[in-house]
């Protein structure tokens, strides 16, 4: 007589068994991945520089009083030099997304560091497209160039999460070339 837990059945199964292995992302679903956290880090940076510093440093007023008063100081924000600054990253972005279609045997793991590599260097970048506006607001209200919104540590803190992770990512590859 035959149990009715007959070995095979579901009850029976081990959890790797139960169900199938997670599908690994290719080096393309990385591209497009890297591709999508560079974009969310320049607009967000963007935001930083023309919305959120600009308001808690002048707090109270509009982003409409803020540009008069700029103005009016003889300065400028300089949203057009930080928008260009940014999309530096966004263009470097969408060539890692292009070459990774264009290179058929191209692997995980250099599409991987080039994205952490782009963010690492969010943060300089991000300093350099934010210099203007932030010296302007200083030389407007007589307060430093610093950033006043505290939403920049969210930028750093990325870039300094990837720059860990491409170190992480760079040791890794480095030990299993010397295994083989």
């Amino acid at each position: 007589m035959t149990s009715s837990a007959a070995v095979g059945s579901p009850r029976h199964r081990t959890s790797a068994e139960a169900s199938p292995p997670a599908p690994r992302m290719g080096p393309r679903a990385c591209a497009w991945a890297g591709f999508a956290v560079v974009l969310a880090y320049a607009a967000f940076a963007a935001l930083q520089i023309m919305v959120l510093n600009p308001r808690a440093a002048a707090p109270g007023r509009s982003l409409a009083v803020i540009r008069d008063e700029v103005a009016a100081a003889g300065e400028s924000l300089g949203h057009s030099f930080a928008l260009i600054v940014l999309s530096v990253g966004v263009v470097l972005a969408v060539a890692g997304l292009i070459f990774a279609y264009a290179a058929p045997q191209l692997r995980r793991a250099p599409v991987t560091l080039y994205f952490l590599l782009l963010l690492v260097c969010g943060a300089p970048g991000y300093f350099f497209a934010s210099f203007a506006s932030g010296m302007a607001l200083a030389d407007t209200y007589g307060i430093t160039g610093e950033d006043h919104s505290r939403w920049s540590v969210v930028l750093f803190a990325a870039s300094g999460a990837a720059l860990l992770a491409a170190l992480v990512l760079g040791l890794v590859a480095l030990s299993g070339r010397r295994r083989h």
